[in-house]
């Protein structure tokens, strides 16, 4: 018999995660870690199950996710669009809901790119008239 997977993608800053939802009692696995071992802090975890307690369905999904690039933060907000994403899949009534909480927005604040003859994005060396 085939099992029930929910599939949806999230990206924030420079980090992309591949979300799978199956139903189980609540285990979040990221790149093969749990999350506990995964995300050092307690913030970062809140991001990640903000759409499980928006929709109420906390513990009653299995959350496997691959995800790469960026830092912690970027990858926790990935996350968080990732299973929201897939939670509509699950539910399309959780759009309401989510779309409400903002979840369902890609957040499209990047790292500014740096230009030439400057340090970084926008901080100039030091300037001397004499």
């Amino acid at each position: 018999m085939a099992k029930v997977q929910y599939f949806g993608t999230g990206r924030r800053k420079n980090s992309t995660a591949r979300v799978i939802l199956e139903p189980g009692s609540g285990a979040i696995t990221i790149n093969g870690k749990d999350i506990n071992e995964y995300l050092n802090y307690d913030h970062h975890r809140l991001i990640v199950n903000q759409p499980f307690e928006t929709t109420d369905t906390k513990g009653s999904y299995d959350v496997r996710v691959k995800v790469q690039g960026g830092g912690y933060a970027g990858q926790a907000g990935a996350v968080r669009h990732g299973i929201a994403r897939a939670l509509l899949e699950v539910d399309p009534d959780f759009r309401g809901p989510l779309k409400a909480a903002g979840l369902l927005t890609r957040d499209s604040r990047m790292k500014e790119r740096m230009k030439p003859g400057r340090k970084k994005a926008r901080k100039s060396p030091q300037f001397s008239k004499r």
